[in-house]
């Protein structure tokens, strides 16, 4: 039996120990000590967990867990976890250890720095462990102000605009998420006029269709901004642009994925009669942010920008799958949420990494960077092919599980919707390749950039273990697919129980 709270005191323990360290050199090393602890302890959860499955235990979440918090509104820091919230931890510990190596380099207010990055892990381990609603969001709060803290204080650019922008609108999706769980809370009865924010609880319960059409749209929509969804989505370009190297990848690797699943988890699975009402609204949302993201990915000139802009389209699948309701295609919005988390990572290291030697991010000022750095050269274009769907790479088995799902809708407007998605793929090898082609291949654009070094001892570490996972689910997908599959078959079975209450 293992308890999920290890998760949270490891990140915490780890930083205050951190902030008792004398030097930059301590805290680099504690940080990453910390966090090879968390990716041990996330795969030793994996390993448990598996166990437990294949010796029978069929309940819905594993590793229960409940200590009250606030007993007079029934609060509790109740966690436990599924193979949906498995597969999103393991990735959290991927990508802050990664993160942890390639911000080796961070002098100013090192301490602070990676105190801020511990804090980051332990919000999104608390979200994804979290089955009271209550405490998820304390957790989702938790991710947000070390962002606006990371950004304005070791950001590049309009550091401050950008931090100031990325902070009022995920504060706006949480106004958004508190008022849909508040209303959620009040709408629960579990008897002696008590009310829940237990999410297991509140999915056995049937909400009326009247309240699920007024909730449903707050919890998306809230959920939604952190995926960045159109066209709410304007945060997330000037985040990243300014954004240091690190906070990039967790930006985009794993804040963007609390909303997915926060959409998935919350308002999709808690109220499947509005979800299917609103359905059409989220494939329309859906596609427009799909095709609008690859198109304006297109004119960007700015690497960060072009990951930024590719990140909304990519998010888009997301809630492509989520929307479409088929056990297919919210299977592919799961793997789409590891599968981009890990590429978008690897992206943004790789552009980090660039960055740090040329002082440049446009695409018209580099160029031939293969002959000078030829490992920052290859994950770059790794990181690139993935992001196109070769296959081979995560990126691939994901979007065409959900096109598979997708098209299992018959009717003309969820075929169109997919055939369009599916068409994005074309524009995104074009920005793809173009990048690619202009920024690693061809001459050298100067001569200094023949004295360019190439990635340092802890750069190599990060991007290996981030080009492992995504050839590992490229390869061998049905590891994640088995994992996975159980739980969506909850949610949709969710689904036809809601509709035929109804």
């Amino acid at each position: 039996m293992m308890n999920l709270s290890i998760l949270i005191l490891v990140p915490l323990i780890t930083a205050i120990i951190v902030m008792f360290c004398r030097n930059a050199s301590q805290v680099r090393w504690i940080s990453l000590a910390g966090s090879l602890v968390q990716l041990v302890l996330c795969f030793t959860l994996l390993y448990f967990y598996l166990h437990e499955r294949s010796a029978g235990n069929t309940a819905q979440m594993l590793f229960e867990s409940r200590y009250s918090w606030y007993s007079a509104l029934n609060i509790e820091l109740y966690t436990g976890v599924d193979g949906i919230s498995v597969a999103m931890i393991l990735l959290t510990a991927t990508v802050v250890f990664t993160g942890v190596l390639i911000s080796w380099k961070i002098e100013k207010l090192t301490k602070e720095y990676f105190l801020l990055l511990l804090l980051l892990g332990m919000g999104a381990y608390g979200f994804f462990i979290s089955l009271d609603l209550f405490t998820m969001f304390f957790f989702l709060e938790i991710a947000v102000i070390p962002k606006f803290l990371l950004i304005g204080i070791w950001g590049s650019g309009r550091k401050e605009y950008s931090a100031l922008k990325l902070a009022l609108m995920l504060m706006t999706g949480s106004a958004l998420v508190l008022i849909g769980i508040l209303s959620l809370y009040f709408h629960t009865d579990i008897g002696n006029g008590q009310h829940t924010f237990d999410l297991v609880k509140i999915s056995q319960l049937h909400i009326p269709i009247e309240t699920q059409r007024f909730i449903f749209p707050l919890l998306f929509t809230g959920f939604g901004i952190f995926t960045a969804m159109f066209p709410f989505h304007t945060w997330a370009p000037d985040g990243h642009s300014s954004a240091p190297t690190a906070a990039s990848m967790f930006l985009a690797g794993i804040s963007m994925k609390l909303g997915g699943y926060g959409c998935l988890r919350v308002a999709t699975y808690l109220m499947p009669e509005a979800a299917k009402e609103y359905a059409w609204i989220i494939i329309l949302v859906a596609t427009i942010a799909i095709i609008y993201g690859a198109f304006a990915t297109m004119m960007q000139k700015d690497l960060k920008y072009i990951n930024a802009y590719s990140s909304v389209s990519h998010c888009g699948f997301v809630l492509l799958g989520i929307g479409m309701l088929t056990k297919t295609a919210i299977i592919g919005a799961v793997m789409q949420m590891v599968a981009h988390g890990l590429m978008t990572a690897l992206f943004f290291g790789a552009i980090g990494m660039i960055y740090d030697r040329t002082h440049t991010r446009q695409v018209d000022e580099l160029g031939g960077l293969l002959k000078a750095m030829p490992f920052i050269g290859t994950i770059y274009v790794v990181a690139g092919l993935c992001s196109l769907g070769l296959p081979g790479f995560s990126g691939f088995v994901a979007e065409m599980t959900i096109f598979m799902g997708s098209w299992q809708r018959p009717d003309a407007y969820y075929r169109i919707a997919t055939v369009l998605s599916c068409a994005s793929i074309v524009v995104t090898a074009v920005y793809i390749l173009r990048a690619a082609g202009k920024v690693i291949m061809g001459p050298l654009k100067a001569p200094h950039m023949h004295d360019l070094k190439d990635a340092t001892w802890n750069e190599k570490l990060a991007a290996a273990t981030l080009v492992l996972g995504i050839v590992a689910i490229g390869i061998v997908p049905f590891y994640l697919v088995n994992l996975v599959s159980p739980d969506t078959q909850h949610i949709m079975d969710n689904i036809t129980r809601s509709i035929a209450v109804k």
